[in-house]
């Protein structure tokens, strides 16, 4: 299979956009699926044995003692899956490697603060670290500085969303294979086979996370999650106005089936930042752990959340058919009208 390099792979692109990537990415997404349920599975057995627990708190929203770290299943797929996109061409090895390195960073310092817990500055800089190493994975996808420094401020921004947004069953995993997915299909053959995978690895996950959780994602698992979205969100957007790219050159597209989490987590986050609390310690004060306050569950939640980012995925497929000042008028539409939502929702349950 060819390897995702320059534009010059036209003749390349042109055979597996007429249909020969489905078998690679149905593989890939079994095989990262069966590697990951795997890894959890052996996990959460770990977690129990060790009493790897996160317990029930006036800042956390659920009430039973569950296992953590179970994110580490996910982990090990997509590092499996680095080696074997670099063994049959899908990635240039130098970024396979770059791109395997970042998420060992990511996902190793969110293990080592499962047990114990690390200061914010500390994982910030690791998570910078592995930032700067994809970076130099877009440079070896001849992806220019502009699209290496995207990847270096992506990373420690949708780490940290991820972690912030990971609070209750299943939420944080079925947002991230939802934004995914969506990438997958407006990324250009063959790196619609990376984005597949990926969600092949969330898939393996997900049953021991939802509809109801017996093992937490833990910070190892929410980091693994952000980088992933990070890493494949730019490498569709900068490849995706090549051959096969359903989008063209509109990588804005891509915030859409972000939507949700982005809003969440900046407006909370700014809020916080008003009233003067100290933004970087667990709270309960995001729109998705005030909604599960309200109607006390976290499967109406988490499926809310989940209905509105595939309503939004969809409107950038459809979107990604159109010229340029129409996909810019549908993603600030969009955005905005989440931003309304956000308002209009917290009101409503301060005044219930």
């Amino acid at each position: 299979m060819p390897q995702l390099q320059g534009v010059g792979h036209g003749q390349a692109a042109a055979e597996l956009r007429g249909g020969l990537s489905v078998a690679p990415a149905l593989a890939a997404g079994l095989l990262l699926a069966a590697v990951s349920a795997l890894g959890t599975w052996l996990t959460l057995r770990y977690a129990r044995r060790r009493r790897l627990l996160d317990l029930p708190g006036e800042r956390r929203s659920h009430t039973v003692p569950t296992p953590r770290g179970g994110g580490l299943g996910i982990t090990l797929a997509c590092l499996a899956g680095c080696t074997w996109a670099a063994a049959v061409g899908i990635l240039p090895v130098g970024a396979a490697l770059a791109a395997g390195l970042g998420l060992a960073l990511v996902a190793g310092i969110g293990w080592i603060d499962d047990h114990r817990p690390l200061s914010p500055l500390s994982r910030l800089l690791v998570q910078c670290l592995a930032g700067a190493a994809l970076a130099l994975g877009i440079l070896d996808l001849q992806g220019g500085w502009a699209w290496a420094l995207a990847a270096a401020l992506a990373v420690p921004v949708l780490v940290n969303v991820w972690n912030f947004m990971d609070g209750i069953d299943g939420l944080a995993t079925t947002q991230a294979m939802i934004a995914l997915a969506c990438f997958a299909l407006l990324a250009p053959a063959p790196l619609d086979v990376v984005g597949w995978g990926a969600f092949g690895a969330c898939c393996g996950f997900l049953p021991f996370n939802y509809p109801r959780a017996r093992i937490f994602l833990g910070d190892v698992g929410s980091g693994t999650l952000g980088y992933l979205l990070a890493a494949v969100g730019v490498w569709a957007a900068m490849k995706g106005g090549g051959q096969g790219g359903r989008m063209g050159a509109q990588p804005w597209l891509l915030l859409l089936p972000l939507s949700a989490f982005l809003v969440d987590a900046s407006l909370t986050l700014m809020s916080r930042i008003r009233r003067g609390e100290q933004w970087w310690l667990p709270h309960v004060s995001h729109l998705y752990q005030r909604l599960v306050r309200h109607c006390a569950s976290h499967l109406r939640v988490s499926n809310a959340y989940g209905l509105f980012s595939l309503l939004a995925g969809w409107l950038a497929y459809v979107a990604s058919a159109s010229g340029t000042l129409c996909s810019i008028a549908v993603t600030g539409a969009w955005l905005l009208l989440a931003t309304a939502a956000w308002v209009f929702a917290g009101r409503r349950l301060q005044d219930s």
